[in-house]
């Protein structure tokens, strides 16, 4: 395995374990007594930009940027780290977080439509049978939690919230991957975009009359210093990061796999009981996860090719 092949996978990895671990930390954000949801995540992503344009002061990266590259900046605030989130955390006041995994994870399917109609990335045969097995697998494993569910309109309510998180992700990840294309780098598109995404949700809270509280209680402040430190400082640097090495049609894969994590977690520390249905559904994820990622010699030519050309831009 090539230094490229390893520091993807590496980057894969810590991005699914990461957004695996972190639906524990968004329970506590929406528990009773807590802020509503856009103060809560004006608080996470503005943390999380703080934490972030001071790691470049440090490092004396560049901050300054023209005025058509805070468009981009502009565009992933809203799309990543502002609406999406909005929806798909109102999502879980309608529906159960199965379901809502369910509906998050056909990101992988819009992300290879997106990315062949925005971006015309060629998808090849293996992309498109990778994430069919993904797709299946995550719907094996979550159908006991679902399958009574009548669609009532409240369950409507939270399917259509869920989905349109997901159509808005996805569009945030060709927007940063064509951002890379250009030049923009990782840490301080995120920065800004983070910030942008902060002003954001403050000013929805305002507008819809939401009192500017705050949860001093430590699981609340615990969980929100995890969701600014990991859940978006390293995994949505880790994210897009891959995601501009090996294009949003294939990185989008891990939206796949951490329901798959949080459901391992939540046997290990909630007594969750994993019955013969999780482990053919994990399977089958997991053989999506192979197909998507093993490309042949001649495709792993190109990719550590065009890695070399964006790390040396960076």
């Amino acid at each position: 395995m090539g230094k490229a092949t390893m520091t993807n996978v590496l980057l894969y990895c810590a991005t699914v374990l990461i957004w695996g671990s972190t639906w524990f930390a968004i329970e506590f954000q929406l528990s009773e007594g807590a802020p509503g949801v856009e103060v809560s995540l004006a608080y996470r992503f503005g943390l999380a930009a703080l934490l972030l344009f001071g790691f470049c002061i440090l490092r004396a990266r560049r901050l300054r940027f023209s005025f058509r590259e805070h468009l981009y900046f502009l565009g992933l605030g809203l799309l990543l780290f502002g609406l999406n989130y909005v929806f798909s955390y109102s999502a879980q006041f309608y529906i159960v977080s199965a379901l809502n995994a369910i509906v998050c994870s056909s990101m992988l399917w819009m992300n290879i439509l997106n990315a062949r109609l925005l971006l015309k990335t060629k998808i090849d045969t293996r992309t498109w049978f990778g994430a069919a097995f993904g797709i299946v697998g995550i719907i094996i494993v979550f159908w006991p939690s679902v399958q009574n569910l009548s669609l009532t309109d409240r369950v409507f309510t939270g399917i259509c919230f869920s989905f349109m998180g997901a159509m808005l992700a996805s569009l945030g990840n060709i927007l940063s991957q064509s951002a890379q294309r250009r030049g923009l780098p990782v840490l301080q598109s995120n920065a800004w975009g983070m910030c942008y995404g902060a002003m954001f949700n403050a000013g929805a809270a305002l507008l819809l009359g939401e009192p500017i509280t705050f949860d001093g209680s430590p699981t609340y402040i615990s969980s929100l210093l995890y969701l600014s430190v990991f859940g978006s400082v390293t995994a949505f640097g880790c994210y897009l990061t891959l995601l501009g090495r090996i294009g949003a049609h294939r990185a989008g894969y891990a939206m796949v796999m951490f329901p798959l994590v949080a459901l391992i977690l939540s046997a290990m520390f909630e007594g969750m009981v994993l019955d013969a249905h999780v482990f053919e559904g994990v399977g089958i994820a997991l053989t999506g996860n192979l197909i998507i990622l093993n490309r042949g010699p001649r495709a792993v030519t190109r990719s550590v090719t065009t890695e070399v050309a964006m790390q040396d831009e960076a």
